[in-house]
C-alpha cells in the first residue's frame, strides 16, 4: 500500500518522503525521493501522524488502528477506505469519515486538510 500511495504521488510530481521503520534508508520503495530511518518500528507511527495535515486508513492492520488512533487524538481527520469500524454502545465513535474509492479518500484528504506549524516553511 505504501508503494502505491508513494508512486501515486510521484506521478503527481510531488516530494515523497518516506519514515521507515528501520534503520537501512535503503529498505524504502523506488518512488521515495527523502528515506528517513528511524529505527523505532512500529512506534514511528506517531511521527506518521504528526507530519500530516489529513490521514488516510487504508486496510485492518494494528499499525493502521495504532495511526488512527495518533490522529484522533491529535485532531487530524481520518478518512478511512475499507478500514477499521469502531463504535461505543452501539453506535459510531470513530471520528473516521467513511469512503468508498481510493479516488474519493484522496479527494476528502485534501478537503480536511489540517495546516499546522510543522507543515510552514520559513
Amino acid at each position: 500500500m505504501m508503494g502505491a500511495a508513494s508512486r501515486g504521488a510521484k506521478e503527481a510530481s510531488g516530494l515523497v518522503v518516506g519514515i521507515l521503520p528501520g534503520l537501512d534508508p535503503n529498505a524504502a520503495n523506488p518512488a521515495v525521493d527523502i528515506a528517513i530511518p528511524t529505527g523505532m518500528g512500529q512506534l514511528r507511527n506517531g511521527l506518521v501522524v504528526n507530519s500530516a495535515g489529513a490521514v488516510i486508513a487504508v486496510g485492518g492492520e494494528w499499525g493502521t488502528l495504532s495511526e488512527i488512533g495518533f490522529a484522533l487524538k491529535t485532531g487530524k481527520p481520518v478518512i478511512g477506505w475499507r478500514t477499521w469500524e469502531m463504535a461505543q454502545g452501539g453506535r459510531s465513535r470513530s471520528g473516521v469519515v467513511p469512503v468508498e474509492t481510493a479516488s474519493q479518500a484522496v479527494e476528502e484528504a485534501f478537503a480536511r486538510y489540517v495546516d499546522t506549524p510543522q507543515s510552514h516553511h520559513e
